[in-house]
């Protein structure tokens, strides 16, 4: 059993999160704490109401097996200065992150995509939307990137990066985690 941090802004993207929290919540018995900036409400983009947890204040951020930033659009509002310092002291750590879509605007904010393997919805994308970005020579142009403790995705891939947070906590239950891909892959498979 592990634990995942969910660290969301206003306008979550529902699909980002629609496989990754329920896979691991019901195959793999993980804990799922849900916090947001300053622990107010949030509305995803599917209209969906959540009350987080916890705020980042409450956070410590070296507790939590994984923590997890699904994308909004409002990630591209500009850095928050309290997430990039969290975040900064997770990977410094040795301790996995993971981000997803717009969110991985918020690492590149925080200097954690300058020296390593990563992708995002474009190279484009996190020029255009990260001041300071210099990880040019470090993106991927892949489905999902997965690299020391470090997992990213554009937001058109929820199953692979699924899949790879859960390879991160679970690394012995690969058999399980081939299941979950499969079963995700089975609708689109000829017949």
């Amino acid at each position: 059993m592990a634990t995942i941090t969910v660290v969301m802004i206003d306008g979550v993207a529902d699909w980002e999160i629609g496989v990754v929290l329920p896979a691991a919540r019901e195959w793999f018995s993980d804990q799922i704490q849900i916090a947001s900036i300053d622990g107010a409400p949030l509305t995803s983009i599917g209209g969906l109401r959540i009350h987080p947890q916890a705020a980042l204040a409450d956070l410590d951020p070296l507790a939590g097996d994984l923590w997890l930033l699904p994308g909004s659009d409002r990630w591209r509002d500009g850095e928050i200065p309290a997430l990039s310092r969290a975040l900064r002291a997770r990977v410094e750590a040795g301790l996995p992150l993971a981000a997803i879509c717009g969110a991985t605007v918020a690492l590149g904010h925080a200097g954690l995509l300058d020296a390593r393997p990563h992708t995002s919805n474009s190279l484009a994308f996190l020029r255009d939307n990260t001041p300071g970005y210099a990880g040019a020579s470090h993106y991927r142009d892949a489905k999902v990137v997965a690299e020391g403790g470090l997992v990213t995705a554009p937001g058109t891939s929820p199953v692979g990066f699924a899949c790879e947070c859960l390879r991160v906590l679970h690394p012995e239950q690969g058999e399980s985690i081939a299941q979950v891909r499969a079963m995700f892959a089975g609708e689109f498979e000829a017949g």
